[in-house]
């Protein structure tokens, strides 16, 4: 059994997708963010970064409870552990990877901030929001390259894909045209959000 302790955001999502995926059993701890929920004892025992997500598997190899935070370590954890969703070895999973680091080091922290400095930071400055949502759309660019001629990131559906797609749909949903603007990744998006195992994990917490 995994418990999963979670929050309604694009690096939550990521996690409830493979499970969803997987089929592998587990549990929801819902961990309120906006309450400061991350700052309790026992979630930072768990997660000592004070970060959604963070799981606890009771049924790894060793029998020894697993606990890991920071959502790229757990997508590979649980793909390793299941064999699915990232290759074994070779070329395959070098790709399956590097579109993975592409999510960790460059969709998730300049979406994030292209949407802070353009909707929750308390002065507008023009020079932030420029600067990320340049480098938004340059690296929409890059995506928009890569799967004019692949189905998804990685060639084959991965953990890279269900990394991206949470953070992906919101910003190709706003008013700024990017669905017409990138259209290979608007398809990608249509392609991934189509399934049953997303549409489940992108709904995870219920609250």
């Amino acid at each position: 059994m995994i418990d999963l302790y979670t929050w309604t955001t694009p690096n939550g999502r990521k996690v409830s997708i493979f499970l969803e995926e997987s089929g592998l059993p587990y549990r929801v701890h819902p961990v309120d963010i906006g309450k400061g929920d991350q700052h309790e004892p026992a979630f930072l025992a768990i997660s000592p970064n004070n970060k959604i997500p963070a799981i606890v598997d009771r049924g790894s190899p060793d029998g020894d409870p697993v606990s890991i935070f920071e959502s790229g370590a757990i997508l590979i954890y649980l793909a390793e552990k299941t064999g699915r969703f990232l290759p074994a070895a070779g070329a395959a999973r070098a790709r399956a990877l590097q579109w993975l680091m592409f999510q960790m080091g460059g969709i998730g922290p300049m979406f994030g901030q292209a949407y802070h400095f353009r909707n929750a930071a308390p002065q507008k400055l023009d020079y932030a929001i420029n600067r990320y949502v340049r480098e938004t759309e340059r690296l929409l660019a890059v995506m928009d390259g890569a799967l004019a001629d692949a189905a998804h990131l990685a060639g084959d559906y991965s953990i890279a894909d269900m990394a991206s797609y949470p953070w992906v749909a919101p910003v190709m949903a706003g008013g700024d045209g990017y669905r017409e603007r990138f259209p290979a990744v608007a398809a990608w998006l249509d392609r991934v959000g189509a399934r049953d195992a997303v549409r489940r994990g992108m709904a995870i917490p219920h609250l």
